[in-house]
């Protein structure tokens, strides 16, 4: 009886032991998001999490600019990136990579990019934006200079006639613009997007753009290697099926806005949202 016991003791740690080795072989993923960009950072918190705790892949969030997120995923150095505004924003990037990356689908429709006012400004077009100079000291917050928001913003000067400056910041530092002009009532413009915090925070919109220089609406979407389907086959299935429903991101942007760390503020989404998850890993698992 012993001997037995001893033998079923050894197989149990056996399979213990291959569980183990298989949960290890799993490769870590990277995923490249854009650091500066809210919509980005909660949405490849969210997913990462997702990942590692139903899907059992250890994820690797990697912060870099548009144009090296592309690259590194086009090269394998990133395996998705779940950022990619597209027709309009990072087209040209779409444009020199799309023989090298496969597109899983849409996260997010119904994007949209272009210049945002607060609701109480007189200006309603970017035509008009040239006879109110003056109330906006002829300048445009923007972002980072590399962003496809800003380089829309240069050709909405040039078509528009604007003489304005555009002033290049960061993301951080366009929304500290927006809140200190908003709090003293003053007009401001800034390039924005959507999904954002910032219109769940402030009464804010769009300026007309007759001229469709910022495009319609647009869609981000789940971009990966190619090597990603053999790689890690469920986590390529899961991206597929990931997709926000208008106003679910909204949460955990101003959560992680409000000072929650982003794994945090993707857990508690996670753990009320049971059945969206599930059916987003149903055809994963």
């Amino acid at each position: 009886m012993k001997l037995l016991a001893k033998w079923l003791g050894m197989g149990v740690m056996s399979v213990a032991l291959g569980a183990s080795a298989l949960a290890d072989s799993k490769p870590t993923l990277k995923i490249g998001y854009v650091e500066g960009w809210d919509d980005s950072v909660a949405t490849s918190n969210v997913a990462a999490r997702i990942i590692e705790k139903r899907l059992g892949y250890q994820v690797e969030l990697v912060p870099v600019a548009a144009g090296i997120m592309w690259q590194g995923v086009a090269r394998g150095d990133l395996d998705a990136t779940l950022s990619a505004w597209l027709p309009v924003t990072q087209g040209a990037y779409w444009d020199q990579f799309k023989g090298k990356v496969v597109d899983l689908g849409t996260n997010f429709p119904g994007a949209k990019i272009g210049l945002v006012v607060p609701q109480y400004v007189a200006a309603k077009s970017i035509d008009d934006l040239n006879a109110q100079k003056s109330a906006f000291a002829g300048r445009i917050v923007g972002i980072d200079a590399g962003a496809g928001v800003m380089a829309k913003t240069d050709q909405a000067i040039k078509q528009y006639g604007l003489n304005y400056a555009v002033m290049p910041s960061s993301g951080s530092g366009m929304t500290a613009e927006l809140a200190r002009s908003v709090n003293a009532n003053k007009p401001v413009i800034v390039t924005g997007w959507t999904p954002h915090w910032m219109f769940a925070k402030y009464k804010l919109r769009f300026l007309d753009d007759p001229k469709n220089v910022f495009g319609a609406a647009e869609h981000v979407d789940s971009v990966a290697n190619p090597g990603l389907e053999t790689k890690a086959p469920p986590v390529v299935a899961f991206l597929k099926k990931f997709q926000w429903k208008p106003g679910e991101i909204d949460s955990v942007m101003l959560a992680i806005q409000n000072g929650t760390k982003p794994d945090a503020a993707a857990d508690t989404w996670i753990a009320a949202h049971g059945e969206r998850v599930q059916d987003w890993v149903a055809s994963a698992q």
